[in-house]
């Protein structure tokens, strides 16, 4: 049995949880949520909508290891139309910034032009420190919104557009993440 899927899920105040068929629907103060879940395995309510059970079908791998995975995506989905989710990122390098107008993000990371993303529906992004090029300071931004997979996701994008390099550090990174450091190439004389 799944240690973590044999937990039943308690429904807070505030969030209401619909099972129709297979798909589960939440719905809270942060947004609304909608999964559609697989045949292997089965989920349950009581009948005041306090507490949510999985439990799986047959005892094959696949419904081993939905079960599990099934608990914590719903749990996931309560927790963010209550609380939502937020990924913290930062930008280091001289001239590097991002803009946020409208829909899309750009972003200015030491490329010929910017790159620009669309951002997805259900999430924002909020500017901690504003732009001054040529400042010390990291520009600080963060991803927020209900579902944590989305915020997760396109975190990850914005990472990828610069990651950060090991002998300067310039790129974006998550708040506190530890970028190892690489020394540059040092020089023996002058060669005279």
């Amino acid at each position: 049995m799944s240690r973590i899927g044999k937990i039943p899920i308690i429904v807070p105040d505030g969030v209401k949880v619909s099972i129709d068929g297979r798909t589960v629907n939440v719905e809270g103060p942060k947004g609304k949520l909608s999964w559609t879940y697989r045949q292997e395995v089965s989920v349950t309510s009581d009948s005041g909508g306090g507490t949510i059970v999985v439990e799986r079908v047959g005892n094959d791998r696949i419904s081993r290891c939905l079960h599990g995975t099934t608990r914590s995506i719903i749990a996931n989905m309560i927790n963010g139309c209550r609380t939502g989710y937020e990924k913290a990122l930062e930008i280091y390098g001289v001239g590097y910034g991002l803009q946020v107008q409208g829909g899309k993000v750009s972003l200015s990371v030491g490329y010929a032009r910017e790159v620009v993303f669309d951002i997805p529906e259900g999430l924002t992004i909020t500017v901690q420190t504003p732009q001054a090029r040529g400042d010390l300071e990291p520009a600080r931004f963060s991803v927020s919104g209900s579902d944590k997979q989305a915020v997760g996701e396109f975190s990850a994008r914005l990472r990828k557009a610069r990651p950060p390099e090991p002998y300067k550090g310039k790129g974006i990174r998550y708040a506190n993440e530890h970028v190892r450091r690489k020394a540059g190439k040092a020089f023996a004389g002058t060669g005279e």
